[in-house]
Order: C-alpha cells, then sequence, then structure tokens
C-alpha cells in the first residue's frame, strides 16, 4: 500500500445513520479528485452527538479502512464534521482603528478578534467566525479590505459555537483510531462548500441538509453565511414512523423508507404494492405504496413547517430568491421536492456536490454533500494555510505527537 502523500485530504462525516470517510486528491488544475470512499452503518451516535464511544470507534474504523483501500494510502489525519442541537449561532460586530490609516493583516486580524469578544456560556466553545462583509470609515459591503485607507474599520462575522464536551468527544473518538483531528467543521457549512453555487450565494439561497438524526439549516445571501440552525426531526423520525405503522422491524422500516417511500400521496400510485416484512414469524404482507406515503408524508410536512418558521424567525425569508436547497441522505425520496415547493412557495432544488473529479458517478449523491464538503473546506483551508497541517508545513505527521494523541484519547 502507498503512503500518503502531501497533498491528500479526508473528509470525515461521522452521522447519526452512517459514519462516510473520503479522500480526495488536489489536481494540479487546483480541482477536487475523489480517489477513495468508505461508508459504514454509524452506530453510537443520537442526533449528531455520540452517545457510544467504542461504538463510534469501532464505525470509524471500518469506514477509514474501505477508504484507505479504495485510495491505497494510509490516512493520517481528518476533517470531521459536528452537528446537534448543542450548535448555537449569533451575528456579532467589531470596530478597531486602522493602525498606519491603510489596512493592513494585522488590522483584520484584530477586528476578528474583537467582533468575536462576545460572552459564551462555559459549556460552549467558538466553532467558526465568519465574516460577512467589512466596513472601513462609513464603506460598506467591503470584502478585501487589505490596502483600503481608512481610519476605522468594522467587522461584521457569523460566531458558531458548539458544546466543549460535544466536540471533545468527536475529537476523542477519532484519536482512538490513530487518527488526527485537522478541524472540526459546521456540517451544514461543509454541505454548504459542495452543494450551492456561486450566484446561489451572491442572490440569497438557504441550504437544508437532511440527515438521519437531524437537519441542518444555513441562509446565505450576499455571499456571505448569515443563519445557521438545526432541526431535530430528520430521516430516523421517518423511519420510525413506517416501523410503528406498518409494524415492521426498524432495519426493515430503513430498507422500504429507502426503496419506496413518497412524500407526496398523489405520486405514489394506488396500484402500486410493497412486500412489508412483519414482527416475529408472521407472513410478510401486502401493502399499497399509497399507505406508505400517508405515513411518510405528514412528517416530511412538520419538518418543512419547522424549516419555514425557522427561516421567518431568522428574518431573511424575503431574502432567499434563490430558493431552497435540499440536500443529505433523507432529501433524496420521491416527492420532497414536489411537497417542499408547496410548503415554501419558492423554488427548491436537489443539490448534489459538484466541483470535484474522480469517483463522480458514486460521490454524486445528496448522501455525501457533507463529506464531500468537509474536503472542500479542508482544501480551502490550506491553500489559504488556515489548517494546522497546512501551518505545520505539508502532511508529514510528528509521530511522537500522534503516538501522544493516541494515548490521550485512549488512556
Amino acid at each position: 500500500m502507498a503512503t500518503a502523500t502531501e497533498n491528500m485530504i479526508v473528509g470525515l462525516d461521522i452521522g447519526t445513520s452512517k459514519v462516510v470517510a473520503i479522500v480526495g486528491q488536489t489536481t494540479a488544475d487546483g480541482t477536487m479528485e475523489i480517489v477513495g470512499i468508505g461508508s459504514q452503518p454509524s452506530r453510537g451516535m443520537k442526533k449528531g452527538v455520540v452517545v457510544d464511544i467504542e461504538a463510534t470507534v469501532r464505525s470509524i474504523q471500518r469506514a477509514v479502512e474501505e477508504a484507505e483501500l479504495m485510495a491505497g494510502c494510509h490516512i493520517h489525519t481528518v476533517y470531521a464534521g459536528i452537528a446537534g442541537s448543542h450548535v448555537r449561532s449569533l451575528n456579532s460586530h467589531g470596530i478597531v482603528a486602522i493602525r498606519d490609516r491603510e489596512v493592513a493583516q494585522a488590522d483584520i486580524d484584530r477586528v476578528i478578534d474583537a467582533a468575536q469578544a462576545v460572552a459564551i456560556p462555559a459549556d460552549q466553545k467558538t466553532l467558526h467566525v465568519l465574516p460577512q462583509e467589512y466596513v472601513v470609515d462609513n464603506q460598506e459591503g467591503v470584502r478585501e479590505p487589505i490596502g483600503m485607507s481608512g481610519v476605522r474599520l468594522e467587522a461584521k462575522v457569523h460566531l458558531v459555537t458548539c458544546a466543549v464536551n460535544a466536540a471533545q468527544n468527536i475529537e476523542k473518538c477519532v484519536r482512538r483510531c490513530n487518527l488526527e483531528v485537522d478541524d472540526i467543521i459546521l456540517e451544514q457549512l461543509a454541505s454548504a462548500h459542495a452543494v450551492l453555487t456561486e450566484d446561489e450565494r451572491e442572490l440569497g439561497v438557504c441550504i437544508v441538509d437532511i440527515g438521519g438524526g437531524t437537519t441542518d439549516i444555513a441562509i446565505f445571501t450576499e455571499g456571505a453565511i448569515r443563519h445557521t440552525a438545526n432541526i431535530p426531526i430528520a430521516g430516523d423520525q421517518v423511519t420510525n414512523d413506517i416501523a410503528m405503522a406498518l409494524r415492521t422491524p426498524k432495519q426493515h422500516a430503513d430498507e422500504i423508507k429507502i426503496k419506496y417511500a413518497c412524500a407526496l400521496t398523489q405520486l405514489a400510485g394506488a396500484d402500486e404494492t410493497i412486500k412489508v416484512p412483519s414482527v416475529g414469524d408472521r407472513p410478510p404482507r401486502t401493502l399499497s405504496r399509497q399507505n406508505l406515503a400517508e405515513v411518510v408524508e405528514p412528517r416530511y410536512d412538520e419538518l418543512f413547517t419547522l424549516v419555514q418558521a425557522e427561516i421567518r424567525r431568522s428574518g431573511y425569508e424575503d431574502l432567499i430568491p434563490g430558493g431552497i436547497v435540499l440536500t443529505g441522505g433523507s432529501s433524496k425520496i420521491e416527492g420532497a421536492v414536489d411537497l417542499a415547493e408547496e410548503i415554501f412557495h419558492m423554488p427548491v432544488r436537489l443539490g448534489s456536490p459538484q466541483g470535484i473529479s474522480g469517483l463522480i458517478d458514486v460521490v454524486k449523491n445528496p448522501i455525501y454533500s457533507t463529506a464531500v464538503g468537509l474536503l472542500l473546506y479542508g482544501q480551502r483551508m490550506e491553500k489559504e494555510g488556515g489548517s494546522p497541517r497546512a501551518q505545520s508545513g505539508g502532511g508529514q505527521v510528528d509521530w511522537l505527537e500522534r503516538f501522544k494523541s493516541w494515548f490521550k484519547g485512549n488512556f
């Protein structure tokens, strides 16, 4: 097996229903080539947070081994995603005086520090400080202030925080797999990198990432992120509804959901039938697909209504003419886009990863939006020199540091 090359990046999506590891390599023209993928059922996660460390570690190990085999490399570091109801966000701003009457990087660093100087609970830590725009004196809407003349610099930022222990548990699980964490990234931010176009971000758009345990929302206008939120309803609730209503074990309910579920009853034909396994020794039953849609539609209706309420609460409902982009594994079912258009009264599309090459046939699927987004986010950070790996001078891993991390994670 070959060793890892310096320009290999790994995205690790530790979700509630699955763990996905994707290996990518930056090509000479700067695009991301997908060279390996590993996907395993997730055990030990609930609504985006770790509830069983050993089970989560096993799922990560299997997914990483699968990705290593396909890519023909050893994985040492990963960009991991984070989600869950513990994630909070707010918009903040900071103001500083420009030292030499011309904005330098040091001024930007100071104004970003000033913008994130807000009181956050002791059990939360800052995950991202995302600049929205700068104001130089009275000139608003500045995106790149370096070199501009002025006396006062203001920064408007979107601040994302997460529970300290939730982030520590993810790091602990990854380190127990003898891996190092390059960075932890908000999952809907990663998904947005993979599926949104520049035009949509400029015009105003809302991405709705429907996963297994949570539905994550991010709103972009004028090229910057404005609002993030999550809703604790997603694919797992749909599976539970099917299991309860059709009286079938959960693993069969999940298969039925993936193969036959429809979010809009009128799209399911009355003459279409499905075989439903029963509980215990009872024989399987034949049911109409329309009956299944009658179980699924109310849950998606509830979910989209909650998303709509969140968008209204954010105050950006009238500022997203780009509409809604659905992504994530649970967004794929038939009728989800049609039902969403009925509820939101705006254009809705299904978002798949774009801007990549390599194993496109496999990863161009909403299921992999977060994992591919983690790769693309990591690529951008390394290009800008913001990742720990870039700052340490490439992909060479300090083996002593790795051993120390492994030791800390296991004892």
